[in-house]
Parts: structure tokens; C-alpha cells; sequence
């Protein structure tokens, strides 16, 4: 879990591969707020748009340096995941430990 300012921003940067989905948790629901930068990352990565209810509103694969994406509906959690592995669908809810 990502909760702090600085783990929320550091995320999975500069990191060689990802063993585990990253949850970032988000102070409030928001669209421009759950966005997310690829920069300085070195793989793609599927990444889980939920909002407060941990409905899945967004999912998208990213690559490496894009600046930004931003989810079609407001989030309140953000899990980023190893590309290929997010087999949701929207609307679906998700379980967070």
C-alpha cells in the first residue's frame, strides 16, 4: 500500500520488475487526482482504476514514459499491477488486503 505523499509519488519508479500490485491509496475520490505518470519506469504495467465503493471505473495498460493518464471517472484507489495480469472488467468490485 501506497499512503504517504512521497510513496503515493515514487510509486514503481526505477524498479526492474514488479513481484506484487501496488495499491496507492487516494485522500478523496477524484479523476485528476488518481492520474499517474510513467516516467522513469522501465516496463509497462496494467493499472486498476476503484472508486470509494472499490468498483472498477477505469482499466488501462501503460507504457514506460508516458506523462500522463488520467481515468474516465473519478478514483479513490489506484492498484498497479504486472502488465497482462488485470482479467476485470469494469463494474466489477475488487477486494484490497
Amino acid at each position: 500500500w501506497a499512503t504517504t505523499p512521497w510513496q503515493k509519488f515514487l510509486g514503481l519508479m526505477f524498479r526492474k520488475e514488479i513481484s506484487k500490485p501496488l495499491v496507492l491509496a487516494l485522500d478523496k475520490e477524484s479523476r485528476f487526482g488518481a492520474s499517474i505518470h510513467m516516467c522513469f519506469m522501465r516496463f509497462p504495467i496494467d493499472v486498476v482504476f476503484l472508486d470509494k465503493n472499490k468498483k472498477i471505473v477505469d482499466i488501462a495498460t501503460v507504457r514506460p514514459w508516458i506523462l500522463n493518464y488520467t481515468p474516465k471517472k473519478a478514483a479513490k484507489y489506484v492498484v498497479e499491477m504486472k502488465a497482462g495480469t488485470a482479467k476485470f472488467r469494469i463494474g466489477e468490485r475488487l477486494e484490497l488486503e
